[in-house]
């Protein structure tokens, strides 16, 4: 092999290196995405078939059934529920008619958390839950619509 050639099939290797491993990496991110869906998306079909991904609203009153350490639940946007089945010990500031977020899996209907995600304190909730509860009061449901919030201005006197 001439140089010339030699310094072809490096830099070729190096480039298919490369991609493989770019390859790889895109592959681990997309695999480990978690995506956040309303009740009233999940109810729409929105949310992935057979894929992990997370619901978040309230808690609605007088749902929580405790069967030793089955918990099950319905989750609301005040628009729509799903209803949520967990087993395992839940946060100590999960409560009833407060915020919460689980990730898991729909299945048959009942969205099966093997995670559940309490809010922090009393005027907390998750900034997706709060947008999505927004949107469901205003009878919007596509992911891709915004709820804006004004900010004051930077270094403004109150």
């Amino acid at each position: 092999m001439k140089p010339r050639q030699k310094r072809l099939a490096l830099a070729g290797g190096v480039l298919l290196a490369v991609a493989a491993i770019a390859a790889l990496v895109m592959n681990a991110f997309q695999s480990n995405m978690v995506f956040f869906f309303s009740p009233t998306q999940v109810l729409a079909n929105e949310a992935p078939a057979n894929r992990t991904f997370r619901i978040g609203g309230m808690v609605e009153t007088g749902s929580v059934k405790r069967e030793g350490l089955v918990v099950n639940f319905v989750v609301t946007d005040t628009a729509k529920t799903v209803p949520v089945r967990y087993q395992g010990i839940l946060p100590d500031l999960f409560q009833e008619g407060k915020g919460v977020v689980a990730q898991g899996q729909l299945a048959d209907g009942v969205f099966v958390a093997r995670e559940v995600l309490a809010k922090h304190d009393e005027n907390y909730m998750p900034p997706e839950a709060a947008d999505a509860v927004k949107r469901a009061q205003m009878g919007q449901s596509r992911l891709g619509d915004t709820v804006a919030t004004p900010h004051p201005p930077t270094g403004a006197k109150p």
